[in-house]
Protein backbone atom coordinates (compact mmCIF):
# COMPACT_ATOMS: atom_id res chain seq x y z
CA UNK A 1 0.00 0.00 0.00
CA UNK A 2 2.83 2.46 1.26
CA UNK A 3 4.77 1.61 -2.40
CA UNK A 4 1.39 2.02 -4.68
CA UNK A 5 1.37 5.33 -3.09
CA UNK A 6 4.77 6.77 -3.35
CA UNK A 7 4.75 5.17 -7.11
CA UNK A 8 1.60 7.65 -7.88
CA UNK A 9 3.35 10.27 -5.47
CA UNK A 10 6.45 10.13 -8.14
CA UNK A 11 4.10 9.71 -10.96
CA UNK A 12 2.41 13.25 -10.17
CA UNK A 13 5.65 14.94 -9.39
CA UNK A 14 6.60 13.76 -12.98
CA UNK A 15 3.27 15.28 -14.60
CA UNK A 16 3.69 18.59 -12.87
CA UNK A 17 7.45 19.26 -12.79
CA UNK A 18 8.10 17.77 -16.69
CA UNK A 19 4.75 17.60 -18.23
CA UNK A 20 3.70 21.21 -17.21
CA UNK A 21 7.22 22.42 -18.04
CA UNK A 22 6.66 26.10 -19.79
CA UNK A 23 8.65 29.25 -20.08
CA UNK A 24 6.49 31.25 -17.54
CA UNK A 25 6.39 28.66 -15.22
CA UNK A 26 10.05 28.29 -15.59
CA UNK A 27 10.54 32.41 -14.77
CA UNK A 28 7.62 32.99 -12.61
CA UNK A 29 7.90 29.97 -10.24
CA UNK A 30 10.92 29.69 -8.22
CA UNK A 31 10.33 33.90 -7.47
CA UNK A 32 6.67 32.97 -6.01
CA UNK A 33 8.49 30.31 -3.70
CA UNK A 34 11.64 32.68 -2.35
CA UNK A 35 11.61 33.72 0.84
CA UNK A 36 12.57 37.34 -0.27
CA UNK A 37 9.75 37.78 -2.79
CA UNK A 38 6.99 38.05 0.38
CA UNK A 39 9.56 40.28 2.08
CA UNK A 40 7.86 42.99 1.13
CA UNK A 41 4.02 42.16 2.24
CA UNK A 42 5.40 40.77 5.30
CA UNK A 43 6.54 43.90 6.33
CA UNK A 44 3.57 45.96 5.47
CA UNK A 45 1.90 43.67 7.28
CA UNK A 46 3.82 43.73 10.48
CA UNK A 47 3.41 47.82 10.18
CA UNK A 48 -0.47 47.96 8.63
CA UNK A 49 -1.04 45.54 12.15
CA UNK A 50 0.41 47.74 14.48
CA UNK A 51 -0.88 50.72 12.71
CA UNK A 52 -4.21 50.04 12.74
CA UNK A 53 -4.52 47.75 15.93
CA UNK A 54 -1.98 49.06 18.36
CA UNK A 55 -1.92 46.69 20.99
CA UNK A 56 -4.15 44.42 19.44
CA UNK A 57 -2.03 44.45 16.15
CA UNK A 58 2.05 43.96 18.34
CA UNK A 59 -0.18 40.69 19.52
CA UNK A 60 -1.26 39.74 16.18
CA UNK A 61 2.55 40.03 15.08
CA UNK A 62 3.21 37.94 18.09
CA UNK A 63 0.73 34.97 17.48
CA UNK A 64 2.01 35.15 13.94
CA UNK A 65 5.61 34.44 14.88
CA UNK A 66 4.38 32.04 17.41
CA UNK A 67 2.44 30.35 14.60
CA UNK A 68 5.03 30.42 12.20
CA UNK A 69 7.60 28.84 15.00
CA UNK A 70 5.22 26.33 15.53
CA UNK A 71 4.84 24.83 12.08
CA UNK A 72 8.42 25.59 11.27
CA UNK A 73 9.46 23.71 14.57
CA UNK A 74 6.82 20.30 13.81
CA UNK A 75 7.74 20.64 10.06
CA UNK A 76 11.09 20.76 9.81
CA UNK A 77 12.53 19.17 12.86
CA UNK A 78 10.01 16.73 14.25
CA UNK A 79 8.37 15.36 10.85
CA UNK A 80 11.26 15.52 8.58
CA UNK A 81 13.88 14.09 10.91
CA UNK A 82 11.50 11.43 11.88
CA UNK A 83 10.70 10.36 8.10
CA UNK A 84 14.11 11.22 6.49
CA UNK A 85 12.23 11.02 2.87
CA UNK A 86 14.85 12.04 0.68
CA UNK A 87 14.19 15.03 -2.06
CA UNK A 88 13.27 14.17 -5.42
CA UNK A 89 16.63 15.95 -6.57
CA UNK A 90 18.73 14.13 -4.32
CA UNK A 91 17.04 10.14 -4.54
CA UNK A 92 19.60 8.82 -6.75
CA UNK A 93 17.48 6.31 -8.32
CA UNK A 94 14.90 9.28 -9.29
CA UNK A 95 16.97 13.03 -9.59
CA UNK A 96 17.58 12.06 -13.72
CA UNK A 97 14.50 12.48 -14.66
CA UNK A 98 13.93 15.77 -12.34
CA UNK A 99 14.27 19.22 -13.89
CA UNK A 100 15.79 20.78 -11.13
CA UNK A 101 14.96 24.47 -11.27
CA UNK A 102 16.50 25.97 -7.68
CA UNK A 103 19.28 25.16 -5.66
CA UNK A 104 18.12 21.34 -4.62
CA UNK A 105 19.49 21.94 -0.75
CA UNK A 106 20.29 18.89 1.84
CA UNK A 107 17.12 18.93 4.02
CA UNK A 108 14.72 16.29 3.62
CA UNK A 109 10.95 16.21 1.78
CA UNK A 110 8.56 15.45 4.03
CA UNK A 111 7.01 17.32 4.86
CA UNK A 112 7.01 20.35 2.92
CA UNK A 113 7.90 23.47 5.63
CA UNK A 114 7.14 26.29 2.32
CA UNK A 115 3.77 24.32 2.24
CA UNK A 116 3.47 24.11 6.22
CA UNK A 117 4.47 27.01 7.07
CA UNK A 118 2.25 29.58 4.16
CA UNK A 119 -0.73 27.73 5.03
CA UNK A 120 -0.22 28.41 8.90
CA UNK A 121 0.37 31.63 8.61
CA UNK A 122 -2.65 31.90 5.61
CA UNK A 123 -5.58 30.08 8.00
CA UNK A 124 -4.07 31.95 10.97
CA UNK A 125 -4.63 35.27 9.00
CA UNK A 126 -8.18 34.13 8.08
CA UNK A 127 -9.54 32.59 11.19
CA UNK A 128 -8.68 36.59 12.46
CA UNK A 129 -9.54 38.52 9.20
CA UNK A 130 -12.12 36.42 7.22
CA UNK A 131 -15.12 38.39 8.72
CA UNK A 132 -13.93 41.80 8.37
CA UNK A 133 -12.38 41.40 4.73
CA UNK A 134 -14.59 38.84 2.62
CA UNK A 135 -11.91 38.47 0.27
CA UNK A 136 -9.10 37.00 3.05
CA UNK A 137 -9.99 33.44 2.50
CA UNK A 138 -9.75 32.86 -1.56
CA UNK A 139 -6.50 35.34 -1.08
CA UNK A 140 -5.25 33.59 1.68
CA UNK A 141 -5.47 30.14 -0.03
CA UNK A 142 -4.60 31.22 -3.27
CA UNK A 143 -0.93 33.11 -1.55
CA UNK A 144 -0.40 29.10 0.04
CA UNK A 145 -1.37 27.28 -3.04
CA UNK A 146 1.25 28.91 -5.60
CA UNK A 147 4.54 28.97 -2.82
CA UNK A 148 3.57 25.17 -2.02
CA UNK A 149 2.66 24.30 -5.99
CA UNK A 150 6.03 25.89 -6.52
CA UNK A 151 7.94 23.17 -4.77
CA UNK A 152 6.86 20.81 -6.48
CA UNK A 153 7.15 22.41 -10.05
CA UNK A 154 11.01 23.74 -9.41
CA UNK A 155 11.90 20.09 -8.61
CA UNK A 156 12.38 19.72 -4.26
CA UNK A 157 9.12 18.55 -3.05
CA UNK A 158 7.12 15.54 -3.97
CA UNK A 159 3.24 16.45 -3.84
CA UNK A 160 2.37 14.46 -1.13
CA UNK A 161 5.16 16.61 0.95
CA UNK A 162 3.22 19.04 -0.19
CA UNK A 163 -0.34 17.93 0.52
CA UNK A 164 0.43 16.59 4.14
CA UNK A 165 2.43 19.81 4.64
CA UNK A 166 -0.73 22.14 3.65
CA UNK A 167 -3.18 19.74 6.26
CA UNK A 168 -0.41 20.17 8.95
CA UNK A 169 -0.25 24.07 8.16
CA UNK A 170 -4.46 24.44 8.23
CA UNK A 171 -4.49 22.72 11.55
CA UNK A 172 -1.37 24.63 13.08
CA UNK A 173 -3.12 27.78 11.59
CA UNK A 174 -6.74 27.00 12.83
CA UNK A 175 -5.39 26.05 16.24
CA UNK A 176 -3.76 29.40 16.66
CA UNK A 177 -6.53 31.04 15.30
CA UNK A 178 -8.63 29.44 18.06
CA UNK A 179 -5.45 30.40 20.78
CA UNK A 180 -6.15 34.02 19.85
CA UNK A 181 -9.66 34.19 19.83
CA UNK A 182 -9.45 32.55 23.70
CA UNK A 183 -7.16 35.40 24.94
CA UNK A 184 -8.92 38.29 22.47
CA UNK A 185 -12.06 37.88 22.36
CA UNK A 186 -12.90 41.60 21.60
CA UNK A 187 -11.21 41.03 18.44
CA UNK A 188 -13.78 39.31 17.32
CA UNK A 189 -16.76 41.53 18.76
CA UNK A 190 -19.66 42.50 16.04
CA UNK A 191 -19.32 45.83 17.11
CA UNK A 192 -15.69 45.72 16.80
CA UNK A 193 -16.10 44.63 13.17
CA UNK A 194 -18.45 46.99 12.34
CA UNK A 195 -16.26 49.48 13.69
CA UNK A 196 -13.78 48.18 11.84
CA UNK A 197 -15.17 47.57 8.42
CA UNK A 198 -17.15 51.00 8.53
CA UNK A 199 -14.74 53.40 10.27
CA UNK A 200 -16.86 56.21 9.01
CA UNK A 201 -20.59 54.93 10.90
Amino acid sequence: MLQEIINIDKELFLAINQGLSNPIFDWLLPILRNPFTWAPLYLFLIIFFIKHYGKVGMLIVAFTLLNFGISDAVSSHLIKKTVKRIRPCNDIEFKHDVNVRVRCGSGFSFTSSHATNHFAMAFFWIVLFRRRWRHTLWLGILWAALVSFSQIYVGVHFPFDVLCGSILGILIGLTTGQLFKHFVPSFFNKSDLNTTTNPNS
